[in-house]
């Protein structure tokens, strides 16, 4: 009898994770497609996405005070409002707010008059 532990064999360790067809591979499921999205029409309202995994990921630098504030938003929403979200959370819906007023409103929108002042 060995001491040797039963490892998983390299198909098992290096499978695909992408969302493509059938793999061919034995023991290794099938990944479904995703689900098409249809696309968002100019009325639809944006929404900033939830507690979910996210696929992709930015790195934004901000300063102190930003970040101060960010905080201070997240807590007063736990604090006023009862929800308690996280500061991506807060983020993802400020961007969607800032896009869709974007979407509607073009050269009026906040996020055109804003940067043209700087």
């Amino acid at each position: 009898m060995t001491r040797r532990p039963s490892l998983p064999g390299a198909s098992e360790l290096f499978r695909l994770t992408t969302s493509s067809a059938s793999t061919g591979l034995p023991g290794v499921p099938e990944i479904p497609d995703a689900p098409d999205v249809p696309a968002q029409e100019p009325s639809a309202q944006r929404r900033g996405t939830g507690r979910q995994k996210h696929s992709t990921k930015i790195t934004v630098y901000v300063s102190d005070e930003e970040l101060l504030a960010l905080e201070h938003a997240r807590l007063a929403l736990r604090g006023d409002h009862g929800l308690a979200v996280d500061r991506g959370r807060v983020v993802r819906e400020a961007i969607a707010i800032v896009l869709d007023d974007l979407e509607g409103h073009g050269e009026d929108s906040l996020l055109v008059r804003r940067l043209r002042e700087q």
